[in-house]
């Protein structure tokens, strides 16, 4: 029998997907009947921004503030340095102080869109505790706690091993770091719970174990789904590469983009996961059919835009994309790969514009597309890949498409 929770953070939890596994839902939903309560997610600072993989954990901290709780984002500046080996075929490289600091002021630019930070919610740093633990004195008070037979049979490590991929010292210490985090945050600030997608249970698990067994502490953990689209991808990529979530990575309208590319049988589960409209809503919406599923992805999209990216960028990439579509015009808002007569020369050859502009990953790449009547130029089919553009033809800027849903424009400064 389904377990009813009565706390508003675990309801919408539950009645819009987000949730895969709990600890202890009872306790955690008795507990959820305070307000006020603290859980946090953490995210290490592997790059400038994060992409729309976290999504839905950036979305799980927004509810659990709207249903009047306090939110920790906990930014990775002390375990970014170790790198989460979690279901990963090798170690992540490694980067230093400089290079993570510059990441979490990339990062932090994204929560703010989500999170009020006036409101009570926090922004902390495990560098704060990290940084200047004594080596022997965790050996001693901590990584006594934690069996190595146990952590072996974490499936994030597992999988690992049974692929017989190296696991090194450095990354095995992830999963203790991680667990003492959860402590900490117990200890320092009073947080109950420990958010993350189902790939971090066996991490969370150990954090809850280790706050029960130093401090006696009574905390929580609760994952969401690993996410793949209906076709089996995973979220977070796209044909030209990875969906940043910072605005001078990825533009707005390209965001925008990404959400109307959606499938059909992931309309409904987007709406419920990636934007704040009524359940009832989302499914009707995600059970529309023919051309009625367009306007409820064209609603996805300027919803999901919005929470990021503010209502003027939504409307602003929705704008161009009727340009482009429906009117057959350029569009204010295309992504814009800008040259300078230096870069073109005597001529630039259109398969080097076709990569340089994001349509494509790789020269072989573009000449297939280019091949199989998939590119084209002002809305032109192209059919040499061998075609050349001079400086002559960029005084105004020229249209390049790849598919009917991907377009750039390619101009001189």
């Amino acid at each position: 029998m389904t377990y009813t929770p009565r706390s508003d953070f675990l309801h919408v939890m539950q009645s819009r997907g987000f949730l895969a596994d709990c600890t202890d839902m009872q306790a955690l939903d008795e507990a959820l009947l305070t307000p006020g309560q603290s859980g946090y997610i953490g995210f290490d600072a592997t790059a400038r921004s994060l992409h729309v993989g976290s999504l839905i954990q950036i979305m799980m901290l927004r509810w659990f503030q709207q249903t009047g709780h306090r939110p920790i984002t906990l930014m990775g500046g002390g375990t970014t340095k170790v790198g989460d080996p979690s279901f990963r075929a090798d170690e992540r490289p490694l980067l230093d102080a400089a290079a993570i600091d510059d990441n979490i002021e990339g990062i932090r630019q994204v929560f703010a869109a989500y999170i009020d930070y006036d409101a009570g919610a926090q922004m902390l740093n495990n560098a704060e505790w990290l940084d200047d633990l004594n080596y022997l004195d965790f050996l001693r008070d901590i990584g006594r706690h934690f069996s190595i037979n146990r952590m072996l049979s974490f499936e994030s490590v597992k999988s690992r091993l049974d692929r017989e991929q190296s696991l090194s010292f450095l990354e095995f210490n992830y999963m203790i770091l991680q667990a003492y985090d959860f402590m900490e945050l117990h200890r320092r600030y009073g947080c109950i719970l420990q958010m993350g997608g189902s790939d971090q249970w066996g991490n969370i698990v150990n954090g809850i174990d280790l706050t029960r067994r130093v401090i006696e502490g009574e905390v929580y953990g609760l994952t969401s789904p690993l996410l793949t689209t209906s076709d089996g991808k995973k979220m977070g990529k796209s044909q030209s590469g990875a969906v940043w979530l910072n605005a001078e990575m990825l533009s707005p309208y390209e965001f925008w983009q990404f959400w109307r590319n959606t499938t059909d049988a992931d309309v409904g589960r987007f709406l419920k996961l990636y934007t704040e409209l009524p359940v009832d809503e989302c499914d009707r919406m995600g059970a529309l059919q023919g051309s009625e599923i367009n306007e409820a992805k064209v609603r996805l999209a300027t919803e999901v835009t919005t929470l990021l990216h503010g209502a003027d960028a939504a409307a602003a990439a929705a704008q161009t994309a009727r340009d482009v579509f429906e009117k057959g015009g350029v569009g204010d808002d295309l992504p814009t790969l800008t040259l300078s007569a230096t870069d073109v020369g005597d001529g630039i050859s259109i398969v080097q514009l076709i990569v340089k502009s994001g349509l494509a990953g790789s020269g072989k790449e573009a000449k297939r597309l280019i091949a199989e009547g998939g590119a084209r130029l002002n809305d032109a089919p192209l059919t040499d890949a061998g075609t050349m553009i001079d400086a002559d033809a960029l005084t105004s800027p020229i249209k390049l498409s790849a598919g009917k849903k991907r377009h750039a424009l390619v101009q001189l400064t």
